[in-house]
């Protein structure tokens, strides 16, 4: 294996050997007269000890003899990528299950409105590994004869942490802009720098994503944001100006400062946030948490909007947790982010300011209630953005910051105890409303619950009773014409 060191010779030849998956796919696709080589990311993978079980392949073969060797190994096979030359499947082998993609060779060209190519198999490994988007992703490893193949120096660049183009940087971002995207993704990733080459052609060319749809864009976004630590593929947009039109919400919150420096860097602040807030994703069921690392990204992306200069040398950013919320939701919405955690994300930015909106004050437990019914499901995700948020360099506050939080949740754990916080609600219901006041469906039981759920979270549970009396006393003091077309139907 020519390039390699006995490291990485030893690794590709140990992961050919003893890999369960890759002696069955070799035999099948040899017994046909075919090559099939190990591709792309797999390979990049296999080299950073770090293989998992998606594999990816090439090869001579047409799809339906790809199709033909993988049905010897297993009837679960599918070609919604039959077009593009791709077969894939799921095959068992050493106790688990392996999805592979074996595609044909291929030597597309592109169109410069589009970045879908015209389809055209290839006859060669060579001029497959050249369309690819990244040389670190252009590496195969013959799964027969175990030959290494790197003809745009993959490896050098695994070796130096880079991320460069096969080819002309310009030509490959042209050909598919959503590749610069993914460039940023690897920086993130991989904890790799892109080369001088790459980033000036993103740069340049940062417009040219505007051609990518918007799923797309969201889906690379995604896979960014997911990696352990997002930062510096997040400045890789900024600094190579993708972000003005994926995100631009998130290089206008680099805010020029004010010659006396009299509030904080909006931007870096962000960033250190998503860093804590992700460094807490313990508390949640799973991560990466996509709805936690959008909030506190974006939590304050209403500050450059609402941005005052006030007497005393004071800067103010009044309400910008209301505006940051309806930027996020266009934003999100804009890159087609599902219903769920648009919804999600743009609550945790109107909420993530209202633990200091108590002040110092201890809470009452009608605050605490509130707090937890606002908050809704997405309570404990406040709680690690609330807690992100404090990026003070002084120590003791800080430290009175973590603590006063820490009562908090305290509080909000003994009244669920006592109170069922996590079903928080009326004691009588809407049915019970209606038999209580002998009244029809309509909008005046919505005001009769709002009126019990808030004497609710101001006093705790009622019973039923207690709170039948004070529903009827309510309603003896409402005036005739807020009681609606209800009640002069008649009752039920």
């Amino acid at each position: 294996m020519p390039g390699l060191t006995r490291e990485h010779a030893d690794a590709l030849r140990e992961l050919v050997t003893s890999n369960p998956v890759l002696p069955r796919l070799a035999t099948a696709f040899a017994g046909a007269k075919h090559d099939l080589y190990l591709v792309g990311g797999s390979v990049r993978d296999a080299l950073l000890g770090r293989l998992g079980s998606d594999l990816d392949f090439a090869t001579d073969a047409r799809p339906d003899d790809i199709e033909r060797c993988l049905r010897t190994l297993t009837p679960a096979t599918w070609d919604m990528g039959r077009e593009f030359g791709t077969i894939g499947a799921q095959v068992s082998a050493g106790g688990q299950e392996w999805t592979v993609e074996v595609t044909t060779y291929r030597a597309d060209s592109y169109h410069p409105e589009t970045r879908k190519p015209t389809v055209a198999f290839g006859d060669n490994l060579r001029d497959d590994l050249a369309r690819r988007d990244f040389a670190m992703n252009a590496m195969a490893v013959h799964l027969v004869d175990r030959t290494f193949h790197d003809p745009f120096g993959g490896l050098t660049d695994l070796a130096q942490h880079t991320i460069r183009t096969p080819g002309s940087a310009e030509l490959s971002f042209s050909d598919d802009p959503l590749r610069m995207m993914r460039g940023a993704r690897f920086v993130a990733q991989l904890g790799f720098e892109l080369d001088a080459d790459a980033e000036d052609a993103m740069r340049s060319m940062a417009d040219r994503i505007s051609i990518v749809s918007a799923e797309r864009v969201r889906d690379e976004l995604v896979k960014l944001l997911s990696a352990d630590r997002p930062r510096a593929g997040l400045n890789a947009l900024v600094r190579t100006g993708l972000s003005d039109h994926v995100l631009p919400e998130l290089p206008a919150m680099k805010l020029q400062r004010d010659e006396h420096h009299r509030h904080k860097d909006v931007y870096e602040h962000s960033l250190t946030v998503l860093d804590q807030a992700i460094a807490l994703e313990w508390r949640l069921p799973s991560s990466p948490d996509i709805v936690n690392r959008l909030a506190a990204l974006l939590h304050d992306i209403g500050k450059p909007a609402t941005r005052r200069f006030e007497g005393g040398g004071k800067v103010s950013f009044h309400h910008h947790e209301i505006v940051g919320a309806k930027l996020a939701r266009k934003r999100l919405q804009a890159l087609r982010f599902p219903t769920d955690q648009v919804k999600a994300v743009t609550k945790l930015i109107e909420l993530h300011l209202r633990f200091h909106g108590y002040g110092e004050q201890e809470w009452t437990d009608a605050a605490v209630r509130r707090y937890v019914r606002d908050a809704g499901d997405q309570l404990e995700r406040l709680h690690i953005l609330t807690r992100a948020d404090c990026t003070t360099r002084n120590v003791r506050k800080a430290q009175r910051l973590a603590r006063a939080y820490e009562e908090l949740e305290v509080r909000i754990d003994q009244l669920a105890a006592q109170e069922e916080l996590d079903a928080l609600r009326p004691d009588l219901d809407g049915d019970e409303i209606m038999a209580a006041l002998g009244i029809s469906p309509g909008p005046v039981v919505g005001r009769a619950y709002a009126f019990l759920l808030e004497r609710r979270i101001e006093d705790g549970p009622l019973g039923v009773d207690a709170a039948r009396a004070a529903l009827l006393e309510w309603w003896a003091g409402q005036p005739e014409s807020a009681r609606g077309d209800d009640d002069a139907a008649g009752t039920r």
